[in-house]
């Protein structure tokens, strides 16, 4: 499913135009962005946290020059959705 689509889902069911559809939906993505880029989580109950993570320092492999590749210290986004969710997922496929 693609962003437009959201969109135009969330506008069928709502009654909304698209366009007031579609500035909610990208002011809540920069929104959440903003907020992990500031080391913030985002905690929606009933679907999720979107959480800032620290990965360790680790070796990789560059397979093209077949030399180790040091990859530093760095943070990254992650989601974690609620059990319901998960539950939710397992029991239709």
């Amino acid at each position: 499913m693609t962003k437009a689509e959201i969109i135009s889902l969330i506008s069928d069911q709502t009654g909304n135009d698209n366009i007031m559809v579609k500035k909610v939906v990208e002011s809540f993505m920069k929104n959440v962005k903003d907020f992990l880029a500031n080391n913030k989580n985002v905690y929606l109950r009933g679907f999720g946290s979107f959480l800032v993570v620290k990965k360790a320092k680790k070796t990789a492999r560059d397979i093209r020059k077949n030399k180790s590749v040091i990859i530093p210290e760095h943070y990254a986004p992650k989601f974690k959705p609620v059990k319901s969710f998960v539950d939710s997922i397992k029991d239709t496929l």
